[in-house]
């Protein structure tokens, strides 16, 4: 076991601790249950960290089952997502994967044993009948007249169910608990429903399929699972979970514990909404950058270590809040700040032709690929003509601006000194050139008479440089919390996304690997998609939280 003082302490690990020490378990069994119904999100990758985090800290065990009980949502896209978001944060799974699916003959036997004790019955009211018949938070509910039915007639109707003698919808299997109880949950609430849909692991063996909560609690229970972890929406379904271990012939009962689930700002948490997104084209598909997918951060350049770290500081707790995005994006700026080679990248270009250098001469500078790690240098090719962004240039400015100016000087980045001597402009007075000159003897060094050059600005070479696509990336909704308006959708943010069609790189990106992340000096962190076939690098995030001071402005 790891040293306690080297593992993260909250309420569960309390609990398992205790369970330990009494001797309750002999060691800790935990699991990561999906449904294959969309990808991950960011929430998914907190109980990731924690389940495997758990199996890990403790050297037990955590499976990865797939909950997939509702083939009409399901596909095995999804089920591959999965696996391969799992093992990129950096975990793997003990044994084979698991799917509820594989048990759906013992939850079968586990529905007839509940029939045979007078447990479960096969109700016949239609869903709107079934809605009216179940009361309120302030009313009870109402037995089904079929409530009553005998067990032996129970056991030849849920017979005919799995033989498809029913059409969908006609019937369902209920367990038979207490419509008057103060939780919904336990209002004789459906277990099997009839869905004629082909299963992506059962193919058409089966037209009944189990609940949700049905089945989770005993494959649970069939998996030797000594700690159930969910988020506090499954609070109330704990009675269910405990109702259903109770009344069956399973020795096994795991403990399941809830936690506040995440909620991050500027996203949307829940699958349906971001399928939405996707199905509505409002987003390119579900690893979009924008996308609070893991899918959609790893393509946007975050890191496994980097959602990991964010998982450990957010903590593990029973209140619910809203986590800031600016907490996230800390995580990837200080990862990729310590890990990140520095490029050059000129976004929206000027050009600067140096007139006292040689037109056909090219000097290769090194420039080293990070200030105070040792990764190594590339080679610069320093020309003639080069660009600049067209926002490090003004023809006037105050002492504040450190940038070129017209008449002064500034040193470009593991280069020279140039100063501005005069502009060309077109009709429309947009500045078309900046002819300059250059101090030869300021490679490296402070001009030798003592002139102080403040400013340094990023270039690249005209002749040398590669045109790449650069996506910049911007919150993917206006407001903190879009799952609280009305229609989510009206919160979109219509300038998310800013395509840069030819951005202007040093040579070296020209070998940059997908998902390789790069701090475009002065910039931000950029990564190549792992996704086009053209060179393109997207936004990660800017070298600076930008946001804080908008939001305490």
């Amino acid at each position: 076991m790891a040293e306690a003082e080297n593992r993260p302490t909250n309420f569960i690990t309390n609990i398992i601790d205790a369970d330990l020490a009494s001797g309750k378990h002999g060691g800790t069994h935990t699991r990561f249950p999906p449904e294959p119904n969309g990808y991950l999100h960011i929430g998914h990758a907190k109980s990731i960290c924690l389940n495997f985090g758990i199996a890990r800290d403790y050297q037990g065990l955590c499976n990865l089952r797939f909950d997939d009980t509702n083939p009409e949502k399901e596909d095995l896209d999804y089920v591959n997502s999965i696996k391969e978001d799992v093992q990129w944060l950096g975990f793997n799974w003990d044994g084979e994967i698991c799917y509820s699916s594989n048990y759906f003959d013992k939850l079968y036997e586990y529905a007839v044993e509940l029939i045979n004790k007078g447990l479960a019955y096969v109700c016949f009211l239609s869903p709107e009948q079934a809605r009216e018949y179940r009361g309120t938070l302030t009313e009870p509910g109402k037995n089904s007249p079929h409530r009553d039915t005998s067990p032996e007639e129970n056991l030849a109707l849920f017979e005919k169910m799995k033989n498809g003698e029913f059409k969908e919808g006609e019937c369902v299997l209920r367990a038979k608990i207490d419509m008057a109880s103060s939780f919904m949950v336990l209002r004789d609430p459906i277990i099997y429903r009839i869905r004629f849909a082909h299963h992506h692991q059962t193919g058409d063996k089966w037209c009944i399929y189990p609940m949700y909560d049905f089945t989770h609690c005993i494959s649970d229970a069939l998996e030797g699972i000594t700690h159930s972890l969910c988020t506090l929406e499954f609070q109330d379904n704990r009675r269910l979970y405990d109702w259903v271990l109770d009344n069956i012939s399973l020795e096994c009962h795991p403990q399941q514990i809830e936690f506040s689930r995440l909620n991050l700002e500027y996203t949307v948490m829940s699958k349906r909404k971001l399928n939405d997104l996707v199905v509505n084209g409002q987003v390119e598909g579900w690893d979009d950058p924008r996308m609070p997918t893991i899918a959609g951060l790893r393509r946007r350049g975050y890191t496994p270590a980097s959602i990991r770290e964010f998982c450990k500081r957010i903590g593990i707790t029973k209140q619910d809040n809203m986590v800031e995005m600016g907490m996230l994006e800390a995580c990837i700026r200080d990862d990729l700040n310590e890990n990140a080679p520095r490029a050059m990248a000129v976004l929206d270009p000027v050009k600067i032709v140096i007139e006292n250098f040689d037109a056909e001469q090219v000097e290769m500078l090194d420039a080293p690929n990070h200030p105070t790690l040792d990764m190594g240098s590339r080679q610069l090719p320093f020309t003639r003509e080069i660009y600049i962004e067209r926002d490090d240039f003004r023809v006037e400015a105050n002492k504040k601006f450190k940038r070129l100016v017209l008449g002064k000087e500034v040193r470009l980045r593991n280069a020279y000194v140039i100063k501005a001597e005069r502009i060309e402009e077109d009709d429309a007075g947009n500045i078309t050139t900046i002819y300059c000159t250059y101090d030869a003897d300021t490679l490296g060094k402070n001009p030798a008479d003592g002139r102080k050059v403040k400013g340094v600005i990023h270039w690249v070479s005209a002749s040398h440089c590669i045109d790449a696509e650069v996506r910049q990336y911007d919150r993917l909704f206006n407001v903190p919390n879009p799952a609280a308006a009305e229609d989510f959708a009206t919160t979109l943010n219509p300038e998310s996304l800013e395509i840069i069609a030819n951005a202007k790189l040093e040579p070296s990106l020209a070998d940059a690997a997908p998902e390789q992340g790069f701090q475009f000096e002065r910039l931000g962190y950029y990564c190549r998609d792992n996704k086009r076939d053209t060179l393109t690098f997207n936004q990660t995030v800017g070298l600076r939280d930008s946001w804080a001071k908008i939001e305490n402005a």
